[in-house]
Protein backbone atom coordinates (compact mmCIF):
# COMPACT_ATOMS: atom_id res chain seq x y z
CA UNK A 1 0.00 0.00 0.00
CA UNK A 2 1.43 3.48 -0.78
CA UNK A 3 0.77 6.09 2.19
CA UNK A 4 1.65 9.87 1.31
CA UNK A 5 0.91 12.17 4.46
CA UNK A 6 0.63 15.86 5.12
CA UNK A 7 1.66 17.05 8.17
CA UNK A 8 -1.31 17.53 10.54
CA UNK A 9 -1.49 13.99 10.84
CA UNK A 10 2.24 13.16 11.32
CA UNK A 11 2.31 16.74 13.79
CA UNK A 12 -1.22 15.11 15.51
CA UNK A 13 0.08 11.62 16.09
CA UNK A 14 3.15 12.78 17.50
CA UNK A 15 1.57 15.25 19.70
CA UNK A 16 -0.58 12.36 21.40
CA UNK A 17 2.39 9.82 21.80
CA UNK A 18 1.12 7.85 19.10
CA UNK A 19 2.92 8.39 15.93
CA UNK A 20 4.20 4.61 15.54
CA UNK A 21 0.97 3.86 14.56
CA UNK A 22 1.53 5.08 11.10
CA UNK A 23 4.56 3.05 10.53
CA UNK A 24 3.00 -0.32 12.50
CA UNK A 25 -0.20 0.45 10.08
CA UNK A 26 1.28 1.06 7.06
CA UNK A 27 5.13 0.08 7.11
CA UNK A 28 6.09 2.81 4.97
CA UNK A 29 4.94 6.29 4.39
CA UNK A 30 5.80 9.12 2.35
CA UNK A 31 6.20 13.05 2.51
CA UNK A 32 6.59 15.76 0.31
CA UNK A 33 9.47 18.35 0.74
CA UNK A 34 6.79 20.82 1.62
CA UNK A 35 5.76 18.83 4.82
CA UNK A 36 9.35 18.07 5.84
CA UNK A 37 9.81 22.46 5.53
CA UNK A 38 6.26 22.94 7.56
CA UNK A 39 7.71 20.57 10.30
CA UNK A 40 10.98 22.64 10.87
CA UNK A 41 9.65 25.80 9.92
CA UNK A 42 10.96 29.03 11.76
CA UNK A 43 14.03 26.93 12.96
CA UNK A 44 11.38 25.53 14.99
CA UNK A 45 11.36 21.30 15.55
CA UNK A 46 7.64 21.10 15.63
CA UNK A 47 5.81 17.95 17.00
CA UNK A 48 6.97 15.32 14.90
CA UNK A 49 9.84 16.31 13.04
CA UNK A 50 12.28 14.89 15.42
CA UNK A 51 10.87 11.12 14.77
CA UNK A 52 10.68 11.86 11.12
CA UNK A 53 14.01 12.56 11.00
CA UNK A 54 14.71 9.67 12.63
CA UNK A 55 12.62 7.15 11.26
CA UNK A 56 14.11 5.17 8.58
CA UNK A 57 10.23 3.87 7.05
CA UNK A 58 8.92 7.45 6.35
CA UNK A 59 10.27 8.44 2.97
CA UNK A 60 10.73 12.21 1.59
CA UNK A 61 10.38 12.94 -2.18
CA UNK A 62 10.59 16.11 -4.36
CA UNK A 63 7.76 16.59 -6.53
CA UNK A 64 7.75 16.87 -9.88
CA UNK A 65 4.97 18.85 -11.43
CA UNK A 66 5.36 21.95 -9.87
CA UNK A 67 2.82 23.65 -12.35
CA UNK A 68 0.11 21.53 -10.88
CA UNK A 69 1.44 22.89 -7.16
CA UNK A 70 1.08 26.31 -8.28
CA UNK A 71 -2.61 25.87 -9.09
CA UNK A 72 -3.45 24.00 -5.90
CA UNK A 73 -1.87 26.72 -3.44
CA UNK A 74 -4.55 29.05 -4.80
CA UNK A 75 -6.85 26.93 -2.23
CA UNK A 76 -4.52 25.44 -0.06
CA UNK A 77 -0.82 25.49 1.53
CA UNK A 78 2.18 24.29 0.07
CA UNK A 79 2.37 21.30 2.69
CA UNK A 80 -1.03 19.90 1.44
CA UNK A 81 -0.68 20.99 -2.31
CA UNK A 82 2.42 18.85 -2.45
CA UNK A 83 1.29 15.82 -0.49
CA UNK A 84 -1.43 15.52 -3.19
CA UNK A 85 0.79 16.13 -6.04
CA UNK A 86 3.35 13.40 -5.07
CA UNK A 87 0.34 11.37 -4.13
CA UNK A 88 -0.24 11.47 -8.34
CA UNK A 89 3.08 10.73 -8.63
CA UNK A 90 3.61 8.01 -6.62
CA UNK A 91 -0.07 6.41 -7.37
CA UNK A 92 -1.03 6.60 -4.11
CA UNK A 93 -3.31 4.27 -2.31
CA UNK A 94 -4.35 6.46 0.35
CA UNK A 95 -3.35 10.30 1.27
CA UNK A 96 -3.01 11.11 4.95
CA UNK A 97 -5.21 15.04 5.15
CA UNK A 98 -6.88 16.46 8.03
CA UNK A 99 -7.77 19.96 6.46
CA UNK A 100 -11.57 20.48 4.91
CA UNK A 101 -10.09 21.97 1.60
CA UNK A 102 -7.40 19.54 1.46
CA UNK A 103 -9.43 16.40 1.22
CA UNK A 104 -11.33 18.20 -0.57
CA UNK A 105 -9.10 18.66 -3.25
CA UNK A 106 -7.45 14.89 -2.89
CA UNK A 107 -10.92 14.01 -4.11
CA UNK A 108 -11.51 16.04 -6.80
CA UNK A 109 -7.92 14.97 -7.63
CA UNK A 110 -9.49 11.01 -7.30
CA UNK A 111 -7.57 10.43 -4.20
CA UNK A 112 -8.70 8.79 -0.97
CA UNK A 113 -7.93 11.00 1.86
CA UNK A 114 -8.10 9.89 5.58
CA UNK A 115 -7.82 11.85 8.51
CA UNK A 116 -5.77 11.26 11.97
CA UNK A 117 -9.45 10.01 13.23
CA UNK A 118 -9.18 7.77 10.55
CA UNK A 119 -6.04 6.31 11.32
CA UNK A 120 -6.97 6.01 14.89
CA UNK A 121 -10.12 3.75 13.82
CA UNK A 122 -7.92 1.44 11.42
CA UNK A 123 -5.71 1.35 14.32
CA UNK A 124 -8.49 0.33 16.81
CA UNK A 125 -10.19 -2.18 13.78
CA UNK A 126 -6.34 -4.04 13.72
CA UNK A 127 -6.01 -3.77 17.08
CA UNK A 128 -3.05 -1.90 17.71
CA UNK A 129 -5.38 0.25 19.97
CA UNK A 130 -8.20 -0.66 22.76
CA UNK A 131 -10.13 2.21 22.43
CA UNK A 132 -10.02 5.33 20.16
CA UNK A 133 -11.77 7.79 23.05
CA UNK A 134 -8.43 8.71 25.27
CA UNK A 135 -7.04 9.19 22.00
CA UNK A 136 -9.61 11.44 20.80
CA UNK A 137 -9.36 13.38 24.07
CA UNK A 138 -6.19 13.65 23.67
CA UNK A 139 -5.88 15.29 20.38
CA UNK A 140 -8.57 17.87 21.64
CA UNK A 141 -6.61 18.92 24.83
CA UNK A 142 -2.96 18.07 23.86
CA UNK A 143 -2.37 18.68 20.28
CA UNK A 144 -5.22 21.58 20.59
CA UNK A 145 -7.13 19.71 17.55
CA UNK A 146 -10.79 20.50 16.39
CA UNK A 147 -12.84 17.74 16.39
CA UNK A 148 -16.90 19.00 16.41
CA UNK A 149 -18.33 17.13 18.38
CA UNK A 150 -20.49 15.42 16.20
CA UNK A 151 -17.54 13.57 14.40
CA UNK A 152 -16.11 13.10 17.85
CA UNK A 153 -19.85 11.14 18.64
CA UNK A 154 -19.41 9.45 15.42
CA UNK A 155 -16.15 8.20 15.61
CA UNK A 156 -16.70 6.71 18.88
CA UNK A 157 -19.70 5.23 17.37
CA UNK A 158 -17.33 3.79 14.65
CA UNK A 159 -15.15 2.37 17.03
CA UNK A 160 -18.09 0.39 18.76
CA UNK A 161 -17.54 2.56 22.01
CA UNK A 162 -20.65 4.11 23.95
Amino acid sequence: MIVVSNTSPLTSLASVGQFDLLRRLYSLVNIADGVWDELNAMGKAWPGSQEVAASGWIHRHTVRNRFLVRALRRDIDRGEAESIVLALELGADMILLDEKEGRSAARRMNLKPVGVIGVLLEAKKNGLLYSVRPHLDSLRQVAGFRIKESLYLHALELACEP
